[in-house]
């Protein structure tokens, strides 16, 4: 459980004070601590048109941009047309997958998923992590291994709660592959993040990431940003308390009863389904609710049920949101 004072920062919007940051012990005070990054504030800032793109269909999309530690970065924004409804639309933060940073474009890659939320009624904004598109700052490690991309989402959740027409207490986080981690991660992290929605996510405790996750992206040698953080931290079964506190598994129970779907196909051998199994497992240790959706030998991307999976995610966000 976080502690009341650093609660009470994060829902209100400032920083932690130093002598909250102080009670931190040397293991939660780790970058990717869940304790230490809700000891920080995620104000975000209002969302700024950067370019209006071509309509789709009952819906505007424009590019906009949003601050997050400073940095300038760029995102897609869809906002459904006519009257929002009594309280203003629901809305989901959409965290892409990884793609190498310097072939990302804000307008490419998962333009089906987006037009199936938007065309249900719900604001989606895409967020440009740091050092992606026009984004500023350079680009980080995935978001396993370091938390500026998490940093990125939760100022893009902060930022959205502040557009007009949305309802900032209904808006969910859809998250695919590494996006999933950042997904889970941001939901223990800031508990106004109403439900959750993960496509093949990293969603397992660190003992199955090492295991069972292919180093595809990871670099090598002293670029290596899983060999840096077996360097400083040990493995998980050497050092059990420093990864149970940079795990967002190790926090389940903080969800409290907010919702979350999964979906993973059999035969996806980028993200294996030993991932999603773990979390499925450790929701229903910790009595969290949840759907768990397989699709027998489909691939990283569901490219064989697709419209079925998008189905199952726009129901459970009309549901949840």
């Amino acid at each position: 459980m976080p502690h009341p004072l650093r609660l009470a920062l994060l829902l209100a919007g400032l920083s932690a004070a130093p002598a909250a940051q102080a009670r931190l012990t040397q293991t939660e005070n780790a970058p990717l601590s869940i304790e230490r990054m809700r000891a920080r504030a995620y104000p975000g800032s209002a969302l700024t048109t950067r370019q209006t793109l071509r309509p789709g269909a009952g819906y505007e999309r424009r590019v906009v941009s949003y601050l997050s530690d400073g940095l300038r970065l760029g995102a897609l924004l869809t906002v459904p047309n006519g009257t929002p409804p009594k309280g203003g639309w629901p809305a989901i933060v959409f965290n892409h997958g990884y793609i190498p940073p310097r072939q990302y474009r804000t307008t490419e890659r998962y333009v089906a998923y987006v037009d199936a939320f938007a065309r249900a009624g719900f604001v989606v904004l895409k967020p440009d992590y740091r050092g992606h598109g026009s984004s500023q700052g350079e680009p980080a490690a995935a978001a396993y291994w370091s938390p500026e991309y998490t940093v990125d989402v939760l100022n893009a959740f902060s930022s959205l709660q502040k557009l007009e027409g949305v309802n900032p207490k209904r808006i969910g986080m859809w998250g695919h592959s590494m996006g999933g981690h950042i997904t889970l991660r941001a939901m223990t992290i800031n508990p106004q993040i109403k439900a959750g929605n993960i496509w093949a996510g990293v969603v397992g405790p660190y003992d199955v990431i090492f295991r069972d996750l292919p180093r595809w992206g990871s670099g090598s040698g002293a670029n290596d940003p899983r060999a840096r953080l077996l360097t400083s931290y040990g493995t998980p079964q050497r050092n059990p308390a420093l990864y149970r506190a940079i795990s967002p598994n190790a926090f389940l129970a903080d969800l409290k009863g907010r919702p979350l779907q999964l979906h993973h196909g059999t035969g996806d051998t980028h993200v294996p389904l030993s991932l999603s199994q773990a979390l499925a497992a450790g929701l229903k240790a910790a009595g969290q609710p949840y759907t768990f959706f397989t699709y027998p030998g489909d691939d990283h991307n569901l490219s064989r049920n697709l419209q079925v999976a998008l189905r199952r995610s726009v129901e459970f966000f009309k549901k949840s949101l």
